[in-house]
């Protein structure tokens, strides 16, 4: 029998202190929401306590949020447009990476190379302009600002969704071509369902994006707690609470939980496209 010897010290330091590196990393990130967590269920009297473990346990705190203001209402607002900016970045997004990566026509890579110089423009250059359109339509007041851009396309998802495209073989669609299949057949039942890593990772981008886009609903929504975001309510809610941490970190937690909820459906996923669509 052949006994395999465990390596030797000298040979096994470098993953040893990689994952000294990585656990201090993940202290580092996962430190600041224990103890949100932990002052959100103290007492008021309590919030500067030491300690991680609260002299009294109370969920009180995530009652007051409810009665202060109307988090509900801009929960399901913030949950409704994430969703519906999701869902116009991924059709449109992936509709262009397609054609991009499949269809050939001159000037495809400088329209492309094109595409990727918009990343470099700032969001505030382009408020204006909107804000002058949007408002030309009369949509200034609604939520509809919030979401309809989204459906125009974006730079980095159209980039993301090409690099995973690319790495799925040709062959897949010249054998559709010649079969008689269209290029909108190839894209949705073929491209798409393959492509369900790199949608899953851009779909939590997006979404992320518009959970946490405080700029443009600050500009459409400044004051109307019935349509506009959590992000707005959060920020009016510091304003009325400074100093009220307790209640501060509660309505903190209740923001980031879909968040949370989403990255932990699929992450499998979310990593999975991330790792393929940056092999090319």
């Amino acid at each position: 029998m052949i006994r395999i010897e465990p390596a030797p010290w000298e040979s096994r330091w470098p993953d040893r202190l990689a994952m000294l590196v990585l656990l201090l990393g993940a202290i580092a990130m996962v430190g600041p929401f224990i103890w949100m967590l932990s002052t959100s269920l103290k007492l008021p009297e309590d919030q500067y306590a030491g300690g991680l473990i609260p002299p009294t346990l109370s969920f009180e705190n995530y009652s007051k949020i409810f009665e202060i203001m109307p988090f509900q209402t801009l929960l399901w607002n913030s949950i409704k447009i994430a969703l519906i900016s999701t869902f116009g970045q991924l059709l449109t997004c992936s509709m262009a990476a397609f054609v991009f990566a499949i269809v050939k026509f001159p000037g495809r890579h400088a329209l492309f190379v094109l595409l990727l110089v918009t990343l470099m423009v700032p969001q505030q250059i382009t408020a204006i302009p909107q804000f002058i359109l949007f408002k030309w339509l009369g949509l200034y007041g609604t939520q509809a600002p919030l979401y309809l851009p989204s459906f125009l396309g974006g730079a980095f998802g159209v980039f993301l969704m090409r690099q995973y495209f690319l790495t799925i073989p040709i062959e897949l669609a010249e054998a559709a071509r010649i079969d008689g299949a269209s290029l909108m057949t190839i894209y949705w039942k073929i491209y798409l369902p393959l492509a369900k890593p790199a949608l899953a990772a851009f779909a939590i981008f997006a979404f992320l994006f518009s959970w946490n886009d405080l700029f443009t609903a600050l500009i459409y929504l400044p004051s109307d707690l019935d349509k506009t975001t959590l992000p707005v309510g959060l920020a009016l809610f510091q304003v009325q609470f400074a100093g009220k941490w307790t209640i501060m970190m509660a309505a903190v937690l209740v923001s980031v939980a879909p968040i949370m909820v989403a990255f932990f459906i699929a992450q499998k996923h979310f990593i999975e496209g991330v790792a393929l669509s940056g092999l090319k």
